[in-house]
């Protein structure tokens, strides 16, 4: 079983940065992926940013140039580096860990940070 932690959401003004962490506690296969999604409010959760185990890295159109997908084996962790904030930036932001061992794959959510941007 595997948990992910999520945090570093915050109130930030347009243009500014944060940078989200999503931190994985157990084990992680050598198969996997992890990805960041955002949920803003009456809206669908889309996928923003994925990684994967080969370090390739995908983004959705809205935010090639500003965010930034990165990860730290050592530690467990992937980053989203999220600099030029705009307001329709603001969501929740959840990270996901997709496993495949074998024939079958898994998916654990982390529990989302906000991410606000207003003046």
């Amino acid at each position: 079983q595997v948990q992910l932690w999520d945090s570093g959401g915050g109130l930030v003004q347009p243009g500014g940065s944060l940078t989200l962490s999503c931190r994985a506690e157990g084990s992680i296969s050598s198969d996997y992926e992890f990805a960041w999604y955002r949920q803003a409010p009456g809206s669908q959760r889309d996928r923003v940013a994925r990684i994967n185990n080969g370090g390739t890295t995908e983004y959705t159109d809205s935010v090639k140039g500003r965010f930034t997908i990165s990860r730290d084996n050592a530690k467990n962790t992937v980053y989203l580096q999220m600099n030029d904030l705009r307001p329709e930036d603001t969501a929740v932001y959840s990270c996901k860990l997709s496993m495949t061992e074998g024939l079958i794959t898994a998916h654990f959510w982390g529990q989302g940070t906000q991410v606000t941007v207003s003046s």
